[in-house]
């Protein structure tokens, strides 16, 4: 079932969705290209997130603590609490992530990808996107 999705500097690797789990859960593989981050802080209401790191150091900052992931490491984000992350070293880095229950499946990923060809996306789309998916975009403070 493993589906391969690519949004640039991010790439998935779906190994089951909600579509085949009856909604129990979302489980993908990401990997994190040099530099690559989630530009928009968010939260959700509705799934919980655990993120294990498989390969290299990604940065995760959540609810306003910076937390580097380690292969071996695991971090848990509670529905509603703002989260984002970062690939700050000089190498890919590789996690496995799981939404609890599942909630967005591949189809969320390949509209983003969309949007991402052909440069910067139009961030009233992006926005669009993700409310509709039940991420909700949190600004950062200034």
């Amino acid at each position: 079932m493993a589906e391969a999705i690519d949004m640039g500097s991010i790439q998935l690797r779906f190994l089951q969705s909600k579509d085949s789990t009856d909604g129990a859960v979302d489980l993908f593989e990401m990997t994190l290209q040099p530099d690559a981050r989630m530009p928009v802080p968010h939260y959700h209401d509705s799934w919980d997130e655990t993120i294990y790191g498989i390969s290299g150091v990604s940065t995760w900052t959540i609810d306003a603590l910076e937390t580097d992931v380690n292969p071996g490491d695991s971090v848990f984000i509670k529905r509603g609490i703002v989260h984002g992350f970062a690939n700050r070293s000089p190498a890919p880095t590789t996690c496995l992530c799981l939404l609890s229950p599942g909630a967005l499946g591949p189809q969320y990923f390949k509209e983003i990808a969309a949007l991402l060809r052909g440069g910067a996306p139009d961030p009233a789309k992006m926005k669009d996107v993700m409310l509709r998916y039940g991420l909700v975009p949190v600004p950062p403070k200034t």
